[in-house]
This record gives structure tokens, sequence and C-alpha cells, in this order.
């Protein structure tokens, strides 16, 4: 079965968690995630996944400083994070407007 590859870019991240990836049918791998700063001073980011119902966040960085000008790789090294059907993935920086995230997922993952 061949895999679908899909990106996913949100910009202009600010104070309050913000939904970068949702899944509503299917699960879902996350093979990459960036963070990027876009503002003039250092930034502080949260990524969680909160599960299908709200009731349940969990931090993948809590508290996590991106200077001015750079960009924090969360995923690498072939790792993975998998969301299942209804989970969703947040951000937040403590800035407003001061954030760019990219990710790259696998999409319905074979079960």
């Amino acid at each position: 079965m061949a895999q679908d590859f899909e990106r996913t870019i949100t910009k202009d991240i600010d104070a309050s968690l913000t939904d970068i990836r949702a899944t509503s049918n299917s699960d879902d791998a996350i093979v990459g995630l960036r963070l990027a700063n876009t503002s003039a001073s250092t930034i502080v980011a949260d990524v969680a996944i909160t599960d299908n119902s709200d009731n349940v966040t969990a931090y993948l960085i809590k508290n996590a400083p991106i200077p001015s000008g750079s960009s924090l790789e969360l995923i690498d090294g072939g790792a993975k994070i998998i969301l299942q059907s209804g989970d969703k993935l947040r951000a937040k920086s403590d800035a407003t407007n001061s954030m760019d995230v990219v990710v790259s997922a696998v999409d319905t993952i074979s079960e």
C-alpha cells in the first residue's frame, strides 16, 4: 500500500495553543516537526497533543527557548509520533505572531 505523505504549515502562532495538525478519521504518523522563530527576540515555545475528548493534554516540549532567526526540530533521526483519530497537535509561543510551524506526516497508517 502506498503511503500518503502530507505537510501542514501554520504561520504567526501566538500565546494560545493553536491546532497545527488534527486527525479526523485515521491514525497519522508525524515524521517531522519544525518550529521557527519569526520575531526579533527569543521566544518560548510549547508543543502538545490533546486527545479526542479535549480532556488530556500531553506536552512534547514545554518552555523551549528559540533564539531570533533560529528554529527547533522536534522530531529527527527516524523518530515518529503517532496521532490517533481525533487527536490534535497544538503549539504556542509566548509572543504574538512570532512562530511558524511545519509538520510532515504520513496520513492513514495501515492497520
